[in-house]
C-alpha cells in the first residue's frame, strides 16, 4: 500500500451487515475513527477486534461509509479499469454494448455495481458521470481515465454533472464539465427510437434510461388508443406510444423546456404533428378536468427522499393515482410509478389501493414493474430497487 489510510473500527455486533456484503455503514455503528478523516477520504473500515472488512469512502452523515471494496485496495486506476470492465462486461451480456436499435445505456449503477455514489449514463459515444458522493467526485478524473481505457473506441467523451448530486457546501466550490474530449448535445437510439439529449442542461444525466422495458412493454396497449403521458419529460412514453401507432398523444409536464424537447423528438421520428399535443401544466391540475384516456401513463418525480418526508409522500401519491384512477375510461389501463427510494414496493401498493378504493374503480394488476436490467440490484442492498410500478386494467 502507497499509505496508511484512516482506520474506522465498528462497535461490536455492528460488522455483521458488512460480513453480509451491505455496502454503507452507518454513523451510529462507528466506535472510532483512527487517523484524521475529512469528507471524501478512503478509510479502511475494521471490526471491533481489528479485523479488516472492507475500504470506502468516508462522508459525515447517516451513511458514514459507503464501500466500494471488500477487501484492502489503493483505489488506484487499475482498481477503477477492472470495476468498468466489469461493468461493461455485464452490460454486454445484457445486449446493449454493440446495439444497433439501442446505444444508450447505463454502464454504473452505485451499489447495483459496487461502487455506491457513482452513476456513468453512455449516450453515443458519449459518457455522462454523476457523482452522489464527495470520494467518488475526488476519484472522477481517475474513473474518466479508466471509463476510456476499458471503452476503448466505444467512448470519446466523459461530462462530469455531479454539482446537483453532491452537498451543497461541496457544490459551491465545483462545476459541471468535460474530464475527457468534449461533444455537443445528441440523438441518440433506443429500441430504434431517436431521442434528443442534452445532459448538461437535462434532467439527471439527460433521459431517464431506466424506464426502457416500460416504455416497450406501454406499446402493447396503445395501438388506436388515447394516450396521456403526465410528467413526460421529454416524452419517452409519447414516443414509443406513437411508433405503436397509438391515435392521440397527450404529454404533459410542468416544465416548458421538457415540453419543447417532448415536441422535439416526435419531430425526430417523423411522427405526424396532429398526433400529438404538448401541454405545459401541473399534472394534478390537469387532472381535474381534461377528457377521460385510454392509456394513463403516471411518472412522477421522487415525492420524497428522506424516511422524514415519506408520510406525506404517500399522500401525495394517493391523490395523484386517485386523479389518474378516474380519468381511465372503461377497459383501459393506468401505468403509474413511484421512484421514492424511500416509499417501498409494499407501501406504493398499498397506496395504489387506497387510491383505487377513493376512485371506486375495480382494477386488475396485469404486471409489477421495476427499473430496467443496466439498472442492477445488488443482491446484499435492496435499497436499490428504487423504481416500482404497477400496470393495472382499470374496468
Amino acid at each position: 500500500m502507497n499509505k496508511e489510510l484512516p482506520k474506522i473500527y465498528l462497535k461490536p455486533k455492528k460488522d455483521e451487515p458488512v460480513r453480509r456484503f451491505h455496502p454503507w455503514i452507518f454513523s451510529g455503528a462507528i466506535q472510532k475513527i483512527d487517523g484524521g478523516v475529512a469528507d471524501g477520504d478512503v478509510v479502511e473500515v475494521l471490526s471491533h477486534h481489528g479485523q479488516l472488512l472492507a475500504t470506502g469512502h468516508f462522508q459525515d452523515g447517516s451513511i458514514a461509509v459507503r464501500i466500494f471494496a471488500f477487501e484492502k485496495t489503493d483505489a488506484d486506476l487499475d482498481f477503477w479499469k477492472e470495476k468498468i470492465r466489469k461493468a461493461r462486461s455485464y452490460r454486454h451480456s445484457l445486449g446493449l454494448v454493440g446495439n444497433a436499435s439501442t446505444n444508450c445505456y447505463r454502464l454504473v449503477h452505485a451499489e447495483g455495481d459496487g461502487l455506491p455514489g457513482l452513476i456513468v449514463d453512455i449516450y453515443g459515444q458519449m459518457a455522462v458521470m454523476q457523482c452522489h458522493s464527495i470520494g467518488m467526485h475526488h476519484a472522477r478524473h481517475l474513473i474518466a481515465e479508466a471509463i476510456v481505457a476499458e471503452m476503448a473506441g466505444e467512448t470519446t467523451a466523459v461530462f462530469d454533472k455531479s454539482k446537483e448530486t453532491l452537498p451543497s457546501n461541496y457544490a459551491a466550490s465545483i462545476s459541471n464539465g468535460y474530464l475527457h474530449g468534449a461533444s455537443e448535445a445528441q440523438a441518440v437510439l433506443e429500441n430504434g427510437h431517436s431521442f434528443f439529449v442534452d445532459w448538461e442542461q437535462g434532467q439527471k444525466t439527460g433521459l431517464f434510461l431506466d424506464q426502457r422495458d416500460n416504455r416497450q412493454l406501454v406499446t402493447k396497449f396503445v395501438e388506436g388508443k388515447k394516450v396521456l403521458n403526465a410528467f413526460s419529460y421529454s416524452g419517452g412514453f409519447s414516443v414509443y406510444a406513437l411508433g405503436a401507432g397509438a391515435a392521440q398523444v397527450h404529454s404533459v409536464d410542468v416544465s416548458k423546456k421538457a415540453i419543447e424537447w417532448c415536441d422535439k423528438n416526435v419531430v425526430l421520428n417523423h411522427f405526424q404533428a396532429a398526433a400529438h399535443e404538448g401541454i405545459v401544466a401541473d399534472v394534478q391540475q390537469y387532472l381535474k378536468d381534461c377528457p377521460a384516456y385510454d392509456v394513463l401513463v403516471v411518472d412522477p418525480p421522487a415525492f420524497a427522499k428522506s424516511f422524514a418526508k415519506r408520510h406525506n409522500a404517500v399522500q401525495g401519491y394517493k391523490r395523484l393515482n386517485e386523479a389518474a384512477l378516474r380519468k381511465v375510461a372503461p377497459g383501459g389501463v393506468l401505468f403509474t410509478f413511484s421512484c421514492s427510494q424511500v416509499v417501498d414496493r409494499e407501501l406504493f401498493y398499498n397506496t395504489i389501493v387506497a387510491a383505487a378504493i377513493e376512485a371506486g374503480r375495480q382494477v386488475r394488476v396485469m404486471h409489477h414493474l421495476s427499473q430496467a436490467a443496466d439498472h442492477p440490484i445488488s443482491l446484499f442492498h435492496p435499497e436499490g430497487a428504487y423504481l416500482k410500478g404497477l400496470a393495472l386494467y382499470v374496468e
